[in-house]
């Protein structure tokens, strides 16, 4: 069953209200093959409409776009409805899940609204951007095609617009029915329970072996994550983009949550810019949704560079500590093996608001590492001076007991026991809530 809204309105925009596995969802779809998908003022309105439609009725908003942006044929009536269309998709931000699939062209105005989206999935043979290649052509000489400019796999990879890239159509239906699987309808409501039969007290003892012998050795964060989560199952999004920060959505104890965590096979797990955009994103789409935020902590720290620090590693590396200050949900950190300065904060430690916080036995919190702190604290001693203060440094600082001295961790834990932790933590959190302050907006950093 579905009801049809605007049905009866010209142009390449088709809205209706119909059921995706039982739930209730606004559904768009602009059709590529209508004079490639044009938006005249009509057809923005019919986008409007759908929009307003899932706000005021609660349901989320699912889009289908194949647009070669606003209607050139009637100039500036075709700007204003498309204006009117953005409004109202940016009026739902934070109250239904807004998801949009791209499964052609999605040029200028469109490109813009998978801005808006919370998440986007696009087709193999679909693109997007705001500038076309002969554009580009023009203004900087450099050819171009469509592909290497917008295809699903530069934006995968390079500008993590792409939360998800799949082969077609219906394989772009399945995954949006797997997104929504994990979301509530709207943000008055928790996300639906996921039955599992994963006992949620199940022993992990690989992850006893996980990490390598040497500190600077590498594994990958999502085998931690699978021991943890119900049946090892990972919904990993903007996989390609940032991968030294893994983002995932999963469920443990039948619960969805939001799972992240630094990944030591790229970059050593560091924090850059990408990967602070990529963190903060998720962790405020986790919090708006009700979906309770898992953090696996390995990092040394933000990467440095010149390059990072003109570019605004400051402000970018701002948006993860402000999502994570900000969100309300229930938040569980593990810090698994390196949780140094700056970054030891962002990565939601306790007083960043963090409810519990666990660590592995060799988990090692500190202001720096032994190598960092000698540098500036021994650098004009001898050799046989730098080796005694690294080693004592090492022994009475890297440890994860003389912060749980502290407070700053509530539980020092077996690694196979992860698991059963986290599920406890989470159960004992259900019924968290927090009580917003009245204000217009916050301002978070850009």
């Amino acid at each position: 069953m579905s009801l049809a809204l605007r049905a009866r309105a010209p142009g390449a925009v088709s809205a209706r209200v119909t059921t995706i596995d039982e739930r209730s969802v606004v559904m768009i779809d602009i059709d590529a093959d209508d004079r490639l998908g044009a938006l005249s003022s009509a057809a923005s309105e019919t986008l409007a409409t759908a929009a307003i439609t899932a706000r005021t009725e609660r349901m989320p908003l699912v889009g289908y776009i194949g647009s070669s942006g606003a209607d050139i044929v009637e100039g500036m009536a075709a700007l204003h409805g498309w204006g009117r269309a953005a409004r109202a998709i940016a009026d739902c931000s934070g109250v239904v899940p807004v998801i949009f699939t791209v499964t052609g062209p999605a040029v200028s105005g469109p490109a813009l609204l998978l801005g808006l989206a919370d998440q986007v999935v696009m087709t193999d043979d679909s693109y997007a951007f705001m500038s076309g290649p002969t554009m580009v052509a023009e203004f900087t000489g450099v050819i171009v095609d469509a592909d290497e400019l917008g295809g699903a796999a530069a934006h995968a990879r390079f500008s993590g617009a792409a939360s998800l890239v799949v082969p077609d159509r219906d394989a772009a239906a399945a995954a949006v029915a797997d997104l929504l699987s994990y979301l509530p309808r709207h943000n008055d409501e928790l996300p639906p329970d996921r039955p599992s039969t994963d006992p949620i007290d199940r022993s992990a003892p690989e992850l006893h072996a996980i990490l390598p012998a040497a500190t600077t050795g590498s594994y990958d964060v999502r085998d931690v994550m699978r021991a943890i989560v119900d049946d090892g199952e990972l919904l990993e999004l903007r996989s390609r983009w940032a991968p030294n920060l893994v983002t995932a959505l999963a469920t443990v104890g039948g619960r969805p949550i939001g799972i992240l965590g630094n990944q030591p096979l790229a970059l050593a797990g560091t924090l850059d810019i990408p990967a602070s955009q990529k963190g903060a994103r998720f962790v405020a789409f986790c919090d708006a949704f009700n979906l309770p935020i898992v953090t696996l902590v390995d990092t040394p720290g933000f990467y440095p560079g010149k390059d990072l620090e003109w570019r605004g590693m400051i402000r970018h590396g701002a948006q993860l500590v402000f999502a994570y200050g900000r969100a309300t949900v229930p938040r569980v950190g593990v810090v698994l093996r390196k949780s140094y300065g700056g970054a030891y904060i962002v990565m939601d430690s306790k007083r960043m608001g963090n409810d519990i916080c666990l660590a592995w036995p060799g988990a090692e919190l500190a202001v720096m590492g032994a190598g960092q702190a000698s540098a500036i604290l021994m650098r004009r001693a001898a050799p046989e001076d730098v080796f005694a203060f690294e080693e004592d440094y090492r022994e009475r600082l890297l440890n994860p007991y003389v912060a749980a001295d502290r407070g700053f961790v509530d539980a020092v834990i077996d690694p196979a026991e992860t698991r059963a932790e986290v599920a406890l933590a989470l159960a004992t959190l259900e019924s968290k809530r927090e009580r917003l302050q009245p204000r217009k907006h916050d301002n978070t950093p850009l």
